[in-house]
């Protein structure tokens, strides 16, 4: 039984609540809280972990258990980004380039080990560790791009929300309409639907005067939190339905 989610038109608009939230809950407590970036890191980082178990020893897949899995990868890469770029000062672009080269080493030992990166049918436990590492990696990366184009590349939140989303709308196009390989254009999506959260974070948690719309860390997060729950739910009644369906039918036969 596959343990992750269906890669449908809701799993895309639910991770990027997720991601967005991941950056606004992030910043929240590394900054508006006043934790700091390493301590938040470290508080994160051991969230994920416990999440991540609970998932990986679960029998079946649960809504509720993968998405939160998804939403602490998002606020844990949030940190450690930020940890990287500011507190060690290795700067966006350098960050970039480290978090990019871990993730294809984590890749491609997946792929020489599994033979495949196919998100599809994860089953076995070695799979979820891949996939999840895979994961954690991807949604740091976003951040620090993110980051870069909203602060270093000139272009503003706006500027590179609109960059990521166009370059989003390509893939959605390679997709439809090429042959180029489907785990290739999964993975692609799934790094940049990351830093479009980060960007669209900022664009709802900065000030006006700096190109924000001033919702603030915790009213930016309230919003994102209550729109993931309501999608979660709904996601999480209708497998349900469908599965007593089944049952149903499989009875009358």
């Amino acid at each position: 039984m596959n343990k992750v989610a269906a890669i449908t038109l809701g799993f895309w608009i639910m991770k990027i609540c997720a991601t967005t939230l991941g950056e606004t809950g992030g910043d929240l407590i590394s900054m508006t809280l006043h934790v700091g970036y390493a301590m938040s890191s470290a508080i994160l980082f051991s969230i994920f972990m416990i999440t991540v178990i609970m998932q990986i020893t679960s029998r079946k897949y649960n809504p509720i258990l993968y998405w939160t899995v998804i939403l602490s990868t998002s606020t844990a890469g949030t940190t450690i980004s930020d940890f990287m770029d500011r507190t060690l000062h290795l700067g966006y672009a350098k960050g970039s380039i480290i978090l990019f080269t871990c993730l294809l080493i984590v890749l491609a030992i997946w792929y020489l080990s599994e033979k495949s990166l196919c998100v599809n049918n994860i089953q076995k436990p070695k799979e979820e560790i891949f996939y999840w590492t895979a994961i954690l990696f991807s949604n740091t990366l976003g951040t620090a791009l993110g980051d870069f184009l909203a602060d270093s590349s000139g272009l503003g939140f706006s500027g590179g929300a609109l960059l990521i989303g166009s370059l989003i709308g390509l893939v959605v196009l390679a997709y439809y309409f090429t042959k180029i390989n489907r785990v290739a254009l999964f993975w692609i999506a799934f790094v940049l639907t990351r830093p479009f959260g980060a960007t669209f974070g900022d664009l709802l948690t900065k000030p006006i005067a700096k190109g924000g719309l001033n919702f603030g860390t915790i009213g930016s997060s309230i919003i994102l939190a209550s729109i993931l729950v309501v999608l979660v739910a709904y996601t999480t009644l209708k497998d349900k339905k469908t599965t007593d369906n089944f049952q149903i039918e499989a009875g009358e036969s």
